[in-house]
């Protein structure tokens, strides 16, 4: 990136500085381009090896990673599923791509599903019977939540996740933006995001802090669940040979190529790690002195791979809303992002149901995300603090 005190800087952008190059190119001179080649294989050992996940899956995109993971689930038309209504939409759609539908909690000050509030609904709304949680309301079997860790912060899932266990609802973990975020107490310490849960789903688009163009990956540790998923993402086929397929399978393995570009990304992720943190920690120095403004932090029990770095705004105090501020930002060439729209207010959803939503209404409000990519300079980080620090 340009340091020029005039030059654009971007949301996030990818940074290619490795062996990107040199793996795409043994691709090409071997023909090995498409779903299958060393390069596969060798991303799903490396992306297990790194996460500790037993099992790792290679999916054309995370959402794809989402949509095989909900079908493993078990989850199937009619079923219900709680999720965040605080995430990107994909995150929603995967529900409904299994004919299921989404219940919408409200999120906690970390911008993550609020699990108090995800167990409340599950003991007051839901009752148990024939082996299944069914909602009082609807009458509709709950088979899973989908905790997603927004911007990189890990979900507390000490006590959610062996009431799931009780009531026989799965957990799957969307874990598309925390790449890299680690608990470091309760009885998950040490355990990636995305390896707690039944399945977890990993995604490398272009705005992540690593990046295969696209691309997702399902982490597990069920054996039975990863050669499923390989199955699923293979058009489920019986016979290769005869063109034999018993279900409904999906064209969403990774290519070769793409994945060449992720063993590439993956030599080079711990020090993009440090990178973001050493980023977020410079961001923080020059925004907490700023009156008005406040930059997000995350939970303090977890190694948090600060994928995004979401700003605060206390408008009567700093002068600015967030739509003003976002335009003032745009006029000096920086570029930066509000909070998704709540899904829960999306209109696919809109007759959705949804339970004690009350945070989430507020951070939405008052949230701007600010440049955040690996390649970020500490010059161009000045720059975004001065421009903040400048009166309206």
């Amino acid at each position: 990136m340009s340091d020029s005190s005039n030059s654009f800087i971007p949301l996030s952008v990818p940074v290619i500085q490795g062996n990107e190059w040199a793996y795409v190119k043994e691709c090409l001179d071997t023909g090995w381009v498409s779903s299958a080649g060393k390069f596969v294989d060798r991303f799903e050992q490396e992306t297990s090896q790194f996460t500790g996940a037993k099992y790792a899956v290679a999916c054309a995109t995370g959402t794809a990673a989402l949509h095989v993971a909900l079908r493993i689930a078990g989850v199937t038309t009619g079923d219900e599923v709680i999720v965040p209504t605080v995430t990107f939409i994909a995150s929603i759609n995967s529900v409904r791509y299994v004919d299921a539908h989404p219940v919408f909690m409200d999120c906690d000050e970390h911008y993550n599903l609020d699990t108090e509030k995800t167990r409340d609904f599950i003991h007051q709304e839901t009752v148990f019977k024939n082996g299944h949680t069914y909602n009082r309301q609807t009458n509709r079997r709950i088979t899973a939540v989908m905790p997603v860790h927004v911007f990189g912060n890990a979900v507390w899932l000490d006590e959610l996740l062996p009431l799931c266990r009780e009531r026989n609802i799965k957990v799957i973990e969307d874990a598309a933006e925390s790449i890299g975020t680690k608990y470091t107490t309760g009885q998950f310490k040490g355990r990636h995001t995305g390896t707690v849960g039944d399945i977890g789903c990993l995604s490398f688009n272009g705005n992540k802090i690593i990046t295969t163009g696209g691309g997702g990956m399902i982490l597990t540790d069920h054996r039975e669940y990863a050669d499923r998923a390989k199955y699923l993402t293979t058009q489920a086929k019986d016979d290769e040979v005869r063109f034999v397929h018993n279900d409904v399978g999906y064209n969403y393995r990774l290519t070769n190529v793409q994945a060449a570009i992720g063993v590439a990304q993956l030599e080079q992720l711990p020090g993009y790690l440090d990178l973001k943190r050493k980023n977020y920690s410079a961001y923080r120095g020059g925004i907490d002195a700023i009156p008005g403004l406040h930059l997000a932090e995350g939970p303090d029990y977890a190694a948090n791979n600060h994928w995004m770095y979401a700003l605060q705004i206390d408008s009567a105090q700093y002068g600015l809303d967030r739509e003003q501020l976002m335009a003032k930002m745009g006029r000096n060439n920086i570029q930066t992002r509000p909070l998704w729209q709540l899904n829960h207010r999306q209109r696919p959803y809109a007759n959705c149901q949804h339970y004690q939503i009350d945070r989430a209404n507020h951070l939405l409000d008052v949230t701007l995300n600010l440049p955040c990519s690996v390649g970020l300079t500490p010059p161009q980080i000045q720059r975004v603090i001065e421009v903040l620090r400048q009166k309206p």
